[in-house]
């Protein structure tokens, strides 16, 4: 077939027109809209004693004030906890507008709405609000100690308590050669995507219907919540996902208290409203991630096997729960990687602080739980004396033991059982790709350049394409353009082209004539929503069973036309034909047209259907019994549980020891998505995640006070790495197909950012000769950490490897 496209690198389509300016954005959208601002709380916890709003009431331009004393009926209650599980025993949300008290600084108190957003700032400023301070808990090791309590009725500050198990650890850890117990942490972060959130909201009175665009991972379920707490039919709301500026997990929450409010203004006053979010908005009332404390203990036998693994964490999840204990979840779930670990226990304790809540990044508890194994095996290396990478190929799930149950149960509810992989593959292809060999020769020649040379590698699992559902409708037009739609959004990751690619292979039609629409409930109104590395796995194989559905509905309409079997038809470049008769066939655009005889005195292609079939021929209905008017088909994909896609990372660091800054000269990543759809974009989300994994390594940070006041809440302050400071990516693919689902895919967004922090910490690590035992570092922590007489200090006992650089900090 000529138009095939599954597995070539076609060019991103959607690139052509933002490159150049033409996205349409959420600010791009209501020029003519009134504004909303948000008075939001200066205190980390605090009861609301008093809103005065006098001051505001004579700014020229102010339209209206709303405080929670003026939300009724669902719009008065907390806001939904999404996805709720047993061991979350103490749930909390916030409300769309502060009650009684603020939980964290930037929480919501009052919205103001304006003629413009100036006025609405401007007015906002003038509302006076009292508060009683209480006291404020930061941190997990604050809310492990519980002086204080986040939640009066909760005084351990202990939301849930997630704890999964697959053996006596007791008995094994007792039954273990060697025992090691250490504890580590992974300090708080978050996506800053480069556009913050944001909403439009347009009421039309006439028809009792509402628009509203918002920039969401998830525009189903952002309708179904503010159908439901404005009370109105699900029919009579559009939501509408215009291109979004970046996403990474912070835009999958739903609602945002915005999503709720814009609207209802906009209903009470008749006219459009919009809210867009500023970056210090976007820093104290958005979401954040990562922050957590491990407790780790570990036995192994004399040739650095695993016999037992118990791990302890505490995680912080901020001021309330709306997204439950995914986090802790995927933690528990995905730390064991590729790991034949015999026997496994985890805890993990969720607590409250006084902090900006905590729902998935991309990665969603993946790179902390990483973090915790990979450490773990570089400690078994240096305790034994064994090269860091023939440990973990000695505890490498072979491949002769697939589908490998972790007995485990994963976020989706259903069992942790990889479906396919090659582990051993990778760690192969990895070595050769970073030259893992030659670390000597490389170390000397930096020692003689006046650096500190490392090296470091990771290796991971991912649960990827979770459920429940994601569905596809694709259409054949009488003009031959085919239209696609599925209602999970596009935050930049190639879906436009991804899409396309499929049907196109699919259908055997050329790519140009296939346009993609996501996001939009008008064109699909049931979907899930975009994250935990599922739009392929899920909505391309939905969108593909469209296609298919459509293909064979137009096979058997064609077979009437040109007096063959179906099973004898192929449709190449949008020309359905008899095999091996390539002038025996007809236009797909023409099938379309004779798939609805009511078209006929109305669509120009008809003109071309006549030479088939008369509009007056009724002796064959070009409609089947039970099929529906028109060349189209809406199909739907629930896996049976979730596919698993692994990767292995190196890097190699450079370190001047008269600064302490750290390079990353070298980095290396093979990377197993199962079959891959378009390679150029697999290595773009790669290259995208790797960015992120190096800044949540060396750079980000959100850094609190005591007081729960964010010190770095602006661009200024928050580090991020510039593209002077990601690292040129050598990636190296590896298929092993999925058997789980049609197209054998698995899914690869967040591959890049897994393994950072543990390849990172472990080549510094053998750089500096020191334990690095907290992610992120930076060079001046770096620093006092070499120079610190009580830290450790990490040696080798194999006299065949190379000696790490302790002499450097002599």
């Amino acid at each position: 077939m000529t138009t095939k496209l599954f597995g070539e690198p076609v060019r991103r389509r959607e690139d052509a027109r933002l490159i150049i300016g033409q996205g349409r954005y959420l600010d791009d959208i209501g020029a003519d809209a009134h504004a909303a601002a948000f008075l939001r709380s200066p205190y980390a916890h605090a009861r609301v004693v008093d809103i005065d709003v006098t001051g505001a009431l004579d700014v020229e331009g102010l339209l209206a004030i709303y405080t929670y004393a003026d939300l009724t009926g669902p719009l008065a209650e907390p806001l939904p906890v999404l996805i709720p599980h047993p061991q979350l025993t103490h749930p909390r949300t916030g409300y769309p507008l502060a009650k009684d008290v603020v939980q964290h600084v930037g929480e919501a108190v009052v919205m103001v709405v304006a003629t413009d957003r100036y006025v609405a700032e401007d007015a906002a400023a003038l509302i006076e609000v009292t508060y009683e301070e209480l006291p404020v808990v930061v941190g997990v090791d604050a809310a492990r100690a519980a002086l204080h309590a986040v939640h009066e009725d909760v005084p351990d500050n202990v939301a849930a308590r997630h704890h999964q198990e697959t053996g006596d650890v007791a008995v094994a850890l007792a039954a273990s050669a060697h025992t090691l117990s250490f504890t580590q942490y992974v300090e708080r972060s978050a996506a800053m995507p480069m556009e913050g959130k944001g909403v439009h909201a347009r009421w039309d009175a006439d028809d009792k219907a509402l628009r509203v665009y918002t920039s969401t991972q998830a525009s189903t379920s952002v309708r179904a919540a503010i159908a439901a707490k404005l009370q109105l039919s699900l029919e009579k709301v559009e939501v509408i996902a215009p291109d979004v500026g970046g996403g990474f997990g912070v835009k999958i929450v739903h609602p945002w208290p915005e999503e709720l409010l814009v609207p209802m203004a906009a209903i009470a006053l008749g006219h459009e409203v919009k809210w867009t979010e500023d970056r210090r908005e976007h820093f104290i009332s958005s979401a954040h991630e990562r922050q957590q404390r491990q407790e780790i203990t570990v036995g192994y036998d004399d040739g650095g096997r695993v016999t037992a693994l118990d791990v302890h964490i505490w995680h912080d999840n901020g001021a309330y729960t709306p997204y439950g204990i995914i986090i802790p979840i995927v933690t528990a779930t995905q730390l064991v990687g590729p790991y034949a670990v015999p026997v496994y226990r985890v805890q993990v304790d969720s607590v409250f602080t006084n902090t900006v809540i905590v729902t998935p990044y991309r990665g969603a508890g993946r790179p902390q739980g990483c973090f915790a194994m990979e450490r773990t095996m570089d400690r078994i290396a240096q305790e034994r004396g064994i090269d860091r990478a023939e440990v973990r190929s000695r505890n490498l799930i072979q491949v002769d033991q697939f589908p490998y149950d972790q007995h485990l149960t994963f976020q989706d509810g259903r069992p942790v059982i990889y479906d396919s992989g090659d582990y051993v593959g990778l760690m192969d292809k990895l070595k050769a790709l970073i030259d893992w060999d030659s670390v000597v020769e490389r170390r000397a020649d930096a020692e003689a350049r006046g650096r500190l040379l490392g090296i470091g590698m990771a290796m991971y699992v991912e649960g990827t394409g979770p459920g429940p559902y994601e569905g596809g409708h694709v259409q054949v037009l009488g003009s031959g353009k085919v239209l696609v739609s599925t209602g999970l959004t596009s935050q930049g990751q190639g879906h436009e082209t991804v899409f396309a690619q499929l049907v196109a292979s699919e259908l055997g039609v050329p790519m140009e004539d296939v346009e993609v629409t996501t996001g939009d409930t008008r064109r699909f109104g049931y979907a899930v929503g975009t994250f935990a590395s599922r739009a392929a796995v899920m909505s391309g194989n939905a969108v593909a069973l469209a296609a298919r559905g459509v293909r064979e509905k137009a096979l058997r309409i064609a077979a009437d036309v040109l007096e063959a079997e179906p099973a004898d038809l192929v449709i190449e470049d949008g020309l359905v034909q008899v095999k091996g008769v390539p002038g025996t066939s007809i236009p797909l655009r023409t099938v379309a047209v004779l798939s609805n005889p009511l078209r006929y005195a109305f669509d120009e292609a008809a003109k071309q259907a006549t030479q088939f079939a008369g509009p007056g021929d009724n002796s064959k209905p070009p409609v089947a019994v039970g099929d529906a008017p028109g060349l189209e088909h809406t199909d739907y994909y629930s896996p049976i549980r979730s596919t698993f896609a692994s990767g292995a990372h190196a890097v190699v660091v450079e370190i001047d020891p008269a600064t302490w800054e750290i390079d990353v000269v070298q980095y290396a990543v093979v990377h197993d998505c199962g079959n891959v759809v378009n390679p150029m974009i697999v290595e773009g989300q790669v290259h995208g995640g790797v960015a992120q994994g190096v800044g949540g390594a060396l750079y980000e940070r959100m850094a609190y006070d005591a007081d729960g006041q964010l010190q770095n809440a602006s661009f200024m302050d928050f580090l991020m790495p510039y593209a002077s400071e990601v690292p040129p990516v050598v990636i190296d693919h590896q298929e092993t197909a999925s058997p789980l689902n049609p197209l054998g895919l698995k899914g690869a967004g967040e591959a890049g950012v897994i393994p950072g922090s543990a390849a990172i910490a472990s080549a510094i690590e053998d750089a500096v000769g020191r334990r690095i035992a907290a992610m992120p570092i930076s060079p001046t922590e770096l620093y006092d950490l070499v120079r610190s007489s009580a830290a450790d200090r990490v040696t080798n006992t194999d006299p065949t490897l190379p000696t790490l650089n302790t002499g450097a900090m002599a």
